[in-house]
């Protein structure tokens, strides 16, 4: 099937998250000179865009409004990438605190599209705060990656575009997470069952969490789909081996698509795809 930029691959790193303690993986990028260094360091093996989680100086996970300036600032002068911010924070964090991320003003923001059990927590993601986060993206000209935990979810995702108007920038990409305990697993059956239900001309990347990153990088690469990858998805590179860093992950996704004929785009060709523009004031 084809795909929106499917001559070519968008890879994302997410190098960080919120669950993974620094202490328990001490290569995981947690301050801005670490996650600028292997922001510069994944772009140099293919990836286009980084998808950011902040950490205070405690190493915990913050959605503090001036360290993500602060962070997007920094992303924006040392690399060329698409700067989207996680609005998912912490399973813990409050609606308010999500909802103001997107005064940072990144390039992209996610947004996703329900409600879905996370390991032993619960995900919140209400209908109005979906709502409210596609509203505030629009009026600021952020472009949103809608991310999928369960195929209910791409109905949701109709329901929104169909009531409230497409995205800033006009195009429409999801971002299936797969593999999430308490969400769609993460192999080939689901995330093809789960593409009969994108909208019309939607393009998707793939995130496949811990063990299922393998095949769920496959298939998606088999189908059209882009790819995310990164230490906040998994900290295993194989069975017994820990990953190095994240460029080790961004490379090995970059080799496979080179090998499935559909190169890395690159930042300026994956603004062209997502519709990315230049964010405004509101």
């Amino acid at each position: 099937m084809s795909r929106p930029g499917s001559h070519g691959t968008l890879l994302t790193v997410a190098p960080t998250g919120a669950e993974h303690a620094k202490a328990d993986v001490p290569q995981l990028p947690v301050t801005l000179a670490e996650l600028v260094r292997t922001a510069q360091a994944c772009e140099q093996v293919g990836a286009a865009m980084v998808h950011v989680h902040i950490r205070g100086a405690d190493a915990k996970p913050t959605l503090d409004l001036g360290l993500l300036k602060e962070t997007v600032a920094a992303l924006r002068e040392h690399t060329d990438l698409i700067v989207q911010l996680s609005t998912g924070g912490a399973v813990t964090d409050p609606e308010a605190d999500r909802l103001r991320v997107l005064d940072a003003l990144p390039d992209s923001a996610s947004c996703t599209m329900g409600t879905v059990n996370f390991g032993d927590d619960v995900f919140l993601n209400r209908w109005e705060f979906v709502v409210a986060l596609h509203k505030g993206m629009q009026e600021r000209g952020i472009v949103p990656e809608y991310e999928i935990f369960d195929i209910g979810q791409l109905a949701s995702l109709r329901r929104l575009l169909d009531q409230h108007g497409l995205p800033a920038g006009g195009k429409v990409h999801v971002d299936l997470v797969m593999g999430v305990p308490g969400g769609m697993p993460g192999d080939a059956e689901t995330l093809v069952a789960a593409l009969r239900l994108l909208p019309e001309g939607a393009s998707f990347s793939a995130t496949g969490i811990g063990r299922t990153t393998l095949p769920v990088m496959l298939t998606a690469l088999a189908a059209g789909g882009h790819l995310r990858v990164g230490m906040e998805d998994t900290i295993s590179y194989a069975k017994g081996q820990p990953v190095r860093d994240n460029a080790q992950l961004v490379a090995r996704a970059a080799g496979l698509a080179k090998i499935a004929q559909r190169p890395p785009l690159s930042p300026a060709q994956a603004r062209a795809l997502l519709g990315v523009r230049s964010p405004v004031q509101v």
